[in-house]
């Protein structure tokens, strides 16, 4: 198995994970939120998908899916077309609002240009530095590794909220 492979596998499971989230859930079930601080099953996805998104678009030095394919005015969101949700306030959780098969399209769209991308890279590019402001330096593969994580966090927690509304249903 080849550096690539362990990549394409990693963001597979990040897909079946947002797949699981959304599954059988209506739009009103997807925008539900368990208190005013808490994030949406659709805001927790569409955020995890858009900074997948940004952050492999800046890296592949290609347009983000969510401009090219024009998913940014699909969804309609009352939000910059460059916000990715980092720092969003309640009113701007509350107004991320949209379909388990917008969302899941979205995310697969994603996916499709995350496996193009990653598929053909191999451990030398992974091991270039592509941001020196950190310290240590952040490297391609660090940054991959770090967009996984938190794809599973946020999907994790829209798994929670998924079982927690089929429960109280």
């Amino acid at each position: 198995m080849t550096s690539a492979d362990v990549l394409v596998d990693a963001f597979s499971r990040v897909q079946e994970a947002v797949h699981e989230a959304v599954d059988g859930l209506d739009e009103e079930q997807l925008a539900h939120r368990i208190d005013d601080g808490a994030n949406s099953i659709a805001w927790l996805v569409w955020h995890l998908a858009r900074v997948q998104d940004d952050h492999i678009a800046d890296v592949a030095e290609i347009e983000q899916v969510w401009l090219a394919q024009n998913w940014a005015s699909r969804f309609a969101l009352p939000l910059d077309e460059e916000d990715t949700g980092y720092g969003h306030d309640t009113d701007q959780v509350e107004s991320v609002r949209a379909s388990g098969e917008l969302l899941t399209g979205y995310y697969d769209a994603v996916h499709e240009q995350t496996l193009r991308f990653v598929t053909g890279l191999d451990d030398a590019e992974l091991d270039e530095v592509i941001d020196a402001s950190w310290s240590p330096p952040v490297t391609l593969g660090v940054r991959l590794v770090s967009v996984i994580a938190d794809d599973l966090q946020h999907a994790g927690q829209a798994a929670l909220l998924n079982g927690f509304l089929r429960r109280t249903a």
